[in-house]
């Protein structure tokens, strides 16, 4: 027998989640993000203040944002969080060595979220916030992923089995050990991608250079992309354990 769900529910959990990647933001604004009716958005966002969730900016009148609530469920134990325990470490030293911003993606549904991140020392540097949500088509994360994923989960990511130049791509991917995104995402922003293997050569992850195209020229890639693969490779005995 079917369980009925709660359709409030649902909303309540949108605006809650519009809350967090647009804070701080007023209920117009998200009602018209998530295309519904603004007194019954209003109510929400009352509700998840009554309950400690959010609260109203600091000096910015109707305007909500998270409270520091939030943190504990980020420090509840979870695999993904052990995971982030053990890449870190590779985290750490990709952004030291290289000077850009690292962060480790994994897998949401048929999307992919930001678990971790360091950011780039520079002063221009691309900013990659925890919980950032990256978009599927297109990405370095799905690009680096794609090739070690069964067929039928590649067709849902693509929207279609992949075709003879997909293939290609894939092969050359598992090649080099990473892929490469050129600024199909973020314009003048360019993105390596490295898949974290777990047991039997299953992606669990991701791991990200990214940084602005003007430092990452065309004759730096193939050293950033090396160094990237080498440290997905290191990762391996750990995160396969």
């Amino acid at each position: 027998m079917a369980v009925k769900r709660s359709q409030s529910a649902g909303r309540m959990l949108q605006v809650f989640e519009a809350v967090a990647a647009q804070q701080p933001v007023g209920v117009s604004a998200l009602a018209r993000k998530l295309d519904a009716d603004k007194s019954a958005v209003q109510r929400d966002l009352m509700t998840l203040a009554d309950a400690g969730w959010i609260r109203t900016a600091p000096g910015q009148l109707g305007q909500w944002e998270l409270t520091p609530r939030i943190l504990t469920l980020a420090h509840t134990p979870h695999s993904q969080n052990e995971l982030r325990l053990r890449v870190r470490p590779a985290l750490e030293a990709l952004r030291a060595e290289t000077g850009e911003t690292a962060y480790l993606t994994v897998p949401d549904g048929d999307q992919f979220v930001v678990i971790d991140a360091l950011e780039s020392p520079q002063a221009l540097r691309l900013v990659t916030p925890v919980g950032l949500v990256i978009p599927a088509r297109g990405s370095a994360t799905v690009r680096a992923l794609l090739p070690y994923l069964c067929p039928e989960e590649q067709q849902v990511l693509l929207g279609g089995p992949p075709d003879a130049a997909a293939l290609e791509q894939f092969a050359a991917v598992r090649k080099r050990g990473y892929a490469l995104n050129d600024g199909a995402i973020v314009p003048e922003a360019i993105a390596l991608a490295s898949a974290v293997l777990g047991a039997d050569e299953r992606p669990i992850g991701a791991i990200v250079l990214t940084g602005p195209a003007e430092r990452i020229a065309p004759e730096r890639i193939p050293v950033l992309g090396s160094r990237l693969a080498a440290a997905t490779r290191a990762l391996a005995p750990a995160v396969a354990a």
